[in-house]
């Protein structure tokens, strides 16, 4: 979600992939103390049933002498890499694509260094965008990872990654994609009306939204490709109750930039649900998907 005054959304730091280019002196576009905020509810959140999958299909590649290499693009601070790799075995090679520097240097020097059998985990960072990430720059790769990406892609944009994939024949895992729903308990009587306001927002310029993973199955699929999902919700209670501050002040404030006509009750409603969750008193679960997707390796025939 997108938010008109800091801090930056709480469902897309990924949009950095879709901004002009900024100049080297300039700050982050997305602060680190979001993304750490975030990266709990997020690693909390991931689907790790897929991962069996996800190995078995690792399991079958050649390795290089650095190990599988991993593709993490819009990286941010590099939270996936942090989750993903120490539950991996075997060395690996992690590249780390984001259009901010700021972001890259803190991936890179957070990342993990070793995977779950103890093998070596090395990093190496490229400052550049989604439209980079051709079958070439995927060479020998055996996976692509995103999280909170899918939403914030157009149609275009998901055919291109998914092609990119195919053409490569390395995997996908793509986590946290927005799935158009949220629950709030207690429930009041304008969380659908925000909730509706929020995601024709989110598919605003073309961007695919709620819509990205139904997207992202079909053009996998069209590649030959095999495709899981399975939901991976935020469950956000009191021990969450910073995230869930952030996160409610991003999900009302898209919903009022989409509909002006919002804005007075939208920001009572604000108030009482910020109320509520200082007191320890709002649950909410803000529902994702997690998609996995795999065609034949490279170079290899049926």
């Amino acid at each position: 979600m997108r938010e008109t005054t800091p801090p930056p959304s709480a469902e897309h730091p990924a949009r950095r992939l879709r901004e002009a280019p900024g100049h080297c002196g300039e700050p982050p576009r997305y602060a680190p103390e979001w993304l750490r905020l975030r990266e709990p509810a997020d690693a909390a959140a991931r689907a790790r049933d897929l991962l069996d999958p996800l190995r078995i299909r690792l399991a079958g590649l050649p390795r290089r002498a650095d190990g599988l290499v991993v593709h993490d693009v819009g990286c941010g601070t590099g939270s996936m890499g942090r989750w993903l790799a120490p539950l991996l075995d075997g060395a690996q090679h992690w590249v780390l694509h984001d259009r901010d520097p700021y972001l890259l240097r803190s991936a890179a020097v957070t990342a993990p260094r070793s995977a779950a059998d103890g093998s070596r985990v090395t990093v190496e960072t490229r400052r550049g965008d989604l439209a980079r990430l051709t079958p070439d720059a995927l060479t020998g790769a055996a996976l692509v990872t995103a999280s909170a990406l899918l939403d914030v892609l157009t149609i275009e944009e998901v055919g291109t990654l998914a092609a990119a994939c195919a053409s490569a024949g390395c995997a996908a895992l793509l986590t946290l994609s927005v799935a158009g729903r949220v629950d709030l308990t207690p429930a009041h009587p304008l969380d659908a009306e925000i909730a509706e306001a929020f995601n024709d927002h989110q598919r605003r310029t073309g961007l695919l939204g709620p819509d990205a993973v139904t997207a992202a199955t079909e053009a996998f699929a069209a590649h030959g490709a095999t495709v899981r999902t399975r939901p991976s919700p935020w469950r956000l209670g009191p021990g969450e109750a910073a995230l869930t501050a952030q996160w409610l002040r991003g999900w009302a404030g898209a919903a009022v930039e989409q509909r002006p006509e919002l804005r007075e009750r939208a920001g009572r409603y604000l108030d009482e649900r910020l109320a509520s969750c200082a007191a320890g008193e709002l649950r909410v679960v803000v529902h994702h998907t997690d998609l996995l997707a795999w065609g034949r390796p490279a170079g290899r025939t049926p």
